[in-house]
This record gives structure tokens, C-alpha cells and sequence, in this order.
């Protein structure tokens, strides 16, 4: 069997690299990165550059992953996209909501959070990026449920799984919720994953409209809702400000 093909591991090992940030990268340091000659780096990239792969900022002359390979369809890259175009909306809505933010992604018929930034404060947190989340009981999964009857029908593979006694479990209820959020245009839980913690959030379009992930805030019950139990209305403006302003990112000219 002929063996591995350098070239092409090298290649593959750009792409991850500049992948994983969120900036454009310069030959140099992606050289430095991956322990290359400089011009073997260079080579590499103009490459890719010429096949859409990646592309070359005019002023500063550092690279980028490029739209052909964006637009492949494959999910981490995808993910990636939103990730970059949403932390500096997620880090802002933090600040002015005081909650922990979660952005998430639909991934196996369940949500994975792709960037998570702690609530403001000196409290003990975990970080949640790669964690995969309910669709049905949380307020990421029914944003994202509501937009794709592709995951809706996913639930019915042995049934929802109850988490407390909020959670939705019968298709009845789920399909009334996703109704409840494509009009109103967010979603809430309430003790639906864990008792005693809520959340809010709301969709990210992407170009045409699609709803390509939800990004939302988490935290106490008692700090999210009102006494009735609807998400309190400054956190739901700050959220649905968020969406609005990652999906003009992502070229959704209508949010």
C-alpha cells in the first residue's frame, strides 16, 4: 500500500490551523505553527489559495479559509464560520445581559455548543463548548427544532427523553412549542433540562434566511424569568439583539 502523501497532510494541517481561530494568520506564523520552511508554507498556501481553499487579505497579506471550502457543506467548517462571525455579539451580550452565552448548532439529532462564554462574574463555572445539549428540552433545541422538521422527526427514534418533570415528551407538545417559537421569533425553557435553571434564545440566519444555529442565555431561574415564568424582557431584547446582529454577519440582510 503507497503510503501517505506529505503535501497533502501539510495542506490538511493548514486548514485545521486556520480553522481553529477566529483571525487571519501570516505565512510565518503558520509556519512557525506547524514547524515549516517558510517557503514550503508559502507554497502550499498559494495553492490552496488558487483552488478557493483559502484567500489572501490585500492589506495585511494574511490568510483566511475561503468561501469554496466554507461553502462545502461540511459541518466543522460550518460550525466554524458561525463560531468566528458570533463571539464578539456572544462576548457583548454576556456583558450587558450579566448571563452565561451559549451558541449552539444542530449536530446528530442534538445541539452542539460551539462557543460558551461565562456569565460576568467571579462564581464557579464549567466550560460547555463541545457539549451536547437536548433539542427538546432546551431553549437552544427548540429554536432549532422550529426551523428544521428534519430534527423534529429525529425525536421519534425512542422518544424524548423526560430530564424533569417540565420536560416536553410527547410530539403533541413539541410540535406546539416550535409553533410558539416560529411565531413569536425566540425560545425559552424553564426548568426543562436541569430544575431551577432557564434560558432564552433565539435563531441565527444565514444567507436566504436558514436558520443555521440559536444563541441564547442561560443561568438561574430566578434571574431569567418573571414570577409568571416568561423570560424577563431586557434579557430577551439583548438576546434577540445578538441574533439579529451575528445573522447580518452571516449575510441574512433581513434580521
Amino acid at each position: 500500500m503507497p503510503g501517505p502523501i506529505q503535501s497533502i497532510e501539510r495542506a490538511a494541517a493548514i486548514l485545521r490551523l486556520l480553522a481553529r481561530g477566529s483571525g487571519r494568520l501570516g505565512v510565518g506564523e503558520i509556519a512557525d505553527s506547524l514547524e515549516l520552511a517558510k517557503g514550503t508554507a508559502h507554497g502550499i498556501l498559494r495553492t490552496l489559495q488558487g483552488v478557493g481553499f483559502v484567500e489572501q487579505d490585500r492589506d495585511t497579506g494574511k490568510y483566511q479559509l475561503g468561501a469554496a471550502l466554507l461553502h462545502l457543506g461540511t459541518s466543522y467548517l460550518d460550525v466554524n464560520e458561525l463560531r468566528s462571525r458570533a463571539i464578539n455579539w456572544a462576548d457583548a451580550l454576556a456583558a450587558r445581559s450579566g448571563e452565561a452565552v451559549r451558541i449552539g448548532a444542530p449536530l446528530e439529532g442534538r445541539v452542539l455548543v460551539v462557543h460558551h462564554v461565562f456569565r460576568p462574574d467571579d462564581s464557579l463555572q464549567t466550560l460547555d463548548v463541545g457539549t451536547l445539549l437536548p433539542l427538546h428540552a432546551t431553549a437552544l433545541g427548540k429554536v432549532l427544532l422550529a426551523y428544521d422538521t428534519g430534527l423534529v422527526a429525529s425525536l421519534r427514534t425512542g422518544g424524548p427523553e423526560a430530564y424533569t418533570r417540565r420536560t416536553l415528551v410527547t410530539q403533541t407538545a413539541i410540535k406546539r412549542a416550535c409553533g410558539k417559537v416560529r411565531e413569536a421569533g425566540w425560545a425559552s425553557e424553564n426548568g426543562e433540562m436541569i430544575t431551577g435553571e432557564a434560558g432564552i434564545a433565539a435563531p441565527i440566519r444565514g444567507h436566504g434566511g436558514i436558520v443555521v444555529g440559536a444563541i441564547g442565555v442561560s443561568g438561574a431561574a430566578e434571574r431569567i424569568c418573571e414570577a409568571d415564568g416568561s423570560p424577563i424582557p431586557r434579557l430577551l431584547g439583548h438576546v434577540r439583539d445578538a441574533a439579529r446582529a451575528v445573522s447580518r454577519d452571516l449575510g441574512a440582510s433581513r434580521w
